[in-house]
């Protein structure tokens, strides 16, 4: 009985350690996918800033330069329909970007999980 209980303890302290090793690694894959996940955001957002202030400063122009009360109107009110669809159009791209950075960053970890419940299942 002891040469079992031995090559038991043996496999379970493999298996131990296989696991942790591959936490390791989930854990500095997913640390890698969350910083490339954050310069994507970080990017995303620069580049909204710089469109925006670029039809910030093109919207400015263009009120000051009409020639009426009517025509500024107009103006305005195009203007500020095409600054609501944008901002919604921006959210949502923000959004989807950060959904597929969370994803992607703790996809690496999830996996680890489901195998340590598999390993876990086996043995009991």
């Amino acid at each position: 009985m002891a040469p079992k209980s031995a090559e038991q303890f043996a496999t379970n302290v493999e298996q131990v350690t296989g696991v942790a090793k591959a936490g390791a690694e989930a854990l500095t894959k997913s640390s890698a996918a969350a910083i490339a996940g954050f310069e994507s955001l970080a990017k995303a957002y620069q580049d909204l800033a710089a469109r925006n202030f670029e039809k910030l400063t093109a919207s400015i122009l263009a009120l000051s330069s009409v020639k009426s009360p009517q025509e500024f109107i107009e103006l305005q009110q195009r203007l500020v329909k095409e600054g609501v669809e944008a901002a919604f159009a921006d959210s949502r791209a923000i959004t989807e970007l950060t959904t597929s950075v969370c994803t992607a960053a703790f996809a690496p970890v999830q996996k680890q999980v489901e195998a340590i419940q598999s390993i876990v299942k086996k043995a009991a």
